[in-house]
């Protein structure tokens, strides 16, 4: 049992120390997300879903910049197919900080430009996570996001989960 315990102690404070290293000042953040539960939200990640025969999907990236330790200032870039032939291009800008280097809170700006429509989306959104960096350069990041419409007449409100893939350098 000892050994079991001092194993796991070696193995978080190999973590910890890590992820000090990888969220320092200067170093950058390349990431890709899954996105779960929020469709024509502007996604910067990955997602594919159906419904009633008709197939969505999207693809992005963010990056970062390290400008203090444990904060970076992000921005991404995506794209999404949301069927019936219209598409849309969705930016993103915030800052992601990680709280006690394992916890990583992010406020961003979303917004979307979309083929024909009425009115594009746009939020603020609001996530939090946990960051296990499972390589010297590596992190997964799962994550509860809450999406703030500030067009209710067009789009609602939502929740995300996420599952976020990041590079450090």
């Amino acid at each position: 049992m000892k050994k079991i315990v001092l194993a796991a102690i070696a193995v978080m404070g190999f973590g910890f120390a890590n992820a000090q290293e990888q969220t320092a000042k200067g170093k950058w953040l390349i990431e890709a997300n899954t996105g779960f539960g929020a469709v024509n939200v502007g996604n910067t990640s990955f997602q594919l879903s159906s419904e009633d025969g008709e197939t969505t999907w999207g693809i992005g990236a963010e990056a970062g910049y390290f400008v203090m330790d444990n904060l970076a200032v992000k921005a991404g870039l995506g794209y999404n197919d949301l069927g019936h032939s219209q598409n849309s291009f969705a930016y993103k800008v915030g800052a992601k900080y990680y709280l006690l280097d394992k916890f990583p809170l992010e406020a961003s700006y979303t917004g979307a430009s979309t083929k024909n429509a009425d009115e594009n989306p746009s939020y603020v959104g609001l996530q939090g996570g946990y960051a296990w960096f499972v390589g010297k350069n590596v992190s997964v990041e799962p994550g509860i996001r809450y999406n703030i419409s500030l067009n209710d007449d067009y789009y609602k409100s939502v929740f995300q989960f996420n599952i976020g893939f990041a590079l450090h350098f």
